[in-house]
């Protein structure tokens, strides 16, 4: 395979579990996935790679997931990279807020599975490969 073909993913998360079976979930479609362990550590290294996905949790210590998202798209240079929220805070009010208000690409509720995960990512890559 290809190395210069596997799609970039950057999962802000401060779980290394987490982190790491969204990992082994996507690897398995040749999606390299790289964890960041909180939100400014993330920023910076989606400032540094230029993911063509990104996966937020919403509640982190350093930075909450908002406050990563805001930033993210108040910057000319990272406002087109898709973000889906991967968060354990999943009332149906966070969902709507999410989706409608602050327009991230999709929600996903923790705990999810693994099909899930697939469905949504696929959903966003494919969207911009096409």
């Amino acid at each position: 395979m290809d190395k210069t073909a596997l799609k970039q993913v950057i999962c802000i998360e401060d779980d290394p579990e987490m982190i790491e079976l969204i990992r082994l979930i996507l690897s398995r479609s040749g999606i390299q996935v790289q964890g960041a362990a909180g939100g400014e550590e993330g920023l910076r290294m989606v400032r540094e790679k230029r993911p063509e996905l990104i996966l937020l949790d919403l509640m982190m210590p350093d930075m909450d997931g908002w406050e990563v998202y805001q930033q993210m798209k108040s910057d000319e240079s990272l406002r087109d990279i898709p973000v889906i929220v991967v968060t354990a805070k999943a009332q149906s009010i966070d969902k709507a807020l999410g989706i409608h208000i602050a327009k991230v690409d999709d929600y996903i509720a923790k705990p999810f599975s693994p099909q899930e995960l697939m469905d949504s990512v696929e959903k966003i890559l494919g969207k911009k490969t096409s």
